[in-house]
């Protein structure tokens, strides 16, 4: 197999590499064998969880952005979002407004938790004027259907005697009127694409607060609570808009935000990978390519499940016929189910016994010598 051309597309590592480092450490690793003779195209990728804003920005030619907005608690935080080079697109994580992270573990609370700070963000993408906005919404520590990133956006939601609405999953019980005259009008100009990976219904056991819930420090009790509060602020929204969206398909996804995204934003909702495979044009990008080299933090049996390897693998194989590689800090239990998904071969980066503090610290590193390995067994079976 003679090698002219390589797709580098990786996600990031966890706290070691973004996907642009991590792409720079297999061109480096290939380089050192190959010396000139092949060209390269580096794809920094992601799945719209943690990470793609920054690597939209890298493969868009993009710009970061700060600005302070409301966190999941009311407190001040400082989200990060980022502007693609031709203007037109904005990259958001609702994790940066609204994500658990944000929250420590005791003070946990999705009746009290707000997704006022992604509207924040959303309106100030809207002040770059972009006319398309990617919304990653995993991580989220909320649980109020998106009242409260409607509210930012200059909806108004009424509890009686026209009292505005507090913030969080709890106090939806008491909502009766949404007004959405004064929403944003720049939004009719902007179309709304969501990384959704999941199809989770608004309401029910399958639903926001049965499900996710939990893990946003939701006892039983309050699961019940903050399931009535969603189906009210859903008939209300439902008034407001004409558009009954509780049972559509990721609804539910982000403590319901999915279904406020759609009824009052008009937003689509995608896999987080395929938004980002479309949006870094991968299938043109791929086309002639012999050789594809992905990877992420770790490999395993989850991977198939919508994870950036597997989604590079695919796009690969059907638009190429390009040999797929995948690289990995940890290759985990099954992770060889993923050799039926388009992936030829997958190598761990860690070169010996090691604490997880050294495999961080020593990734870029030993993503490059991997790759220079492979690339000398490549260039011996070219003789």
């Amino acid at each position: 197999m003679s090698i002219k051309k390589i797709v580098i597309a990786p996600d990031s590592f966890k706290e070691s590499m973004t996907a642009k480092q991590a792409a720079e450490a297999v061109k480096r690793g290939f380089e050192s064998i190959y010396k000139g003779s092949v060209s390269y195209e580096l794809i920094p990728m992601a799945d719209g969880g943690e990470g793609t804003t920054q690597s939209l920005a890298d493969s868009l030619q993009g710009s970061l952005h700060e600005r302070e907005v409301t966190g999941p608690l009311g407190d001040k935080v400082i989200a990060t979002y980022a502007i693609s080079g031709d203007g037109a697109t904005a990259i958001i994580e609702m994790a940066e407004a609204s994500g658990l992270a944000l929250v420590s573990p005791q003070d946990r609370n999705p009746l009290k938790t707000t997704t006022y700070g992604t509207g924040e963000l959303i309106k100030a993408a809207l002040e770059h004027g972009v006319s398309n906005i990617i919304l990653g919404i995993g991580g989220s520590a909320t649980n109020d259907g998106g009242a409260g990133m409607i509210e930012a956006l200059g909806g108004r939601l009424y509890t009686k005697n026209k009292q505005l609405v507090t913030k969080g999953g709890a106090a939806l019980q008491d909502l009766i009127e949404m007004d959405l005259t004064a929403l944003d009008s720049r939004l009719k100009k902007v179309n709304v694409l969501v990384a959704c990976d999941v199809d989770n219904p608004l309401l029910g056991p399958s639903g926001a607060s049965a499900i996710y819930g939990p893990q946003k420090g939701a006892t039983p009790k309050m699961v019940k609570q903050l399931d009535q509060a969603l189906e009210n602020f859903h008939n209300v929204m439902e008034k407001a808009t004409g558009k009954d969206v509780k049972s559509l398909p990721g609804s539910g996804a982000a403590g319901g935000i999915g279904a406020g995204l759609l009824a009052c934003l008009g937003a689509t909702l995608k896999p987080g990978i395929d938004i980002v495979l479309e949006q870094t044009n991968f299938a043109e990008r791929v086309a002639n390519a012999d050789l594809v080299i992905t990877g992420e933090g770790k490999i395993d049996n989850q991977t198939i499940y919508g994870k950036t390897p597997i989604g590079v693998a695919k796009a690969a194989k059907k638009h190429s016929e390009a040999t797929v590689i995948a690289l990995c800090g940890t290759l985990g239990n099954g992770h060889e189910s993923v050799f039926e998904h388009g992936i030829d071969a997958a190598f761990s980066i860690v070169q010996g016994p090691c604490n997880i503090e050294e495999a961080i610290q020593q990734g870029p590193v030993n993503v490059e010598a991997t790759a220079r390995n492979i690339a000398q067994v490549m260039k011996m079976l070219e003789k």
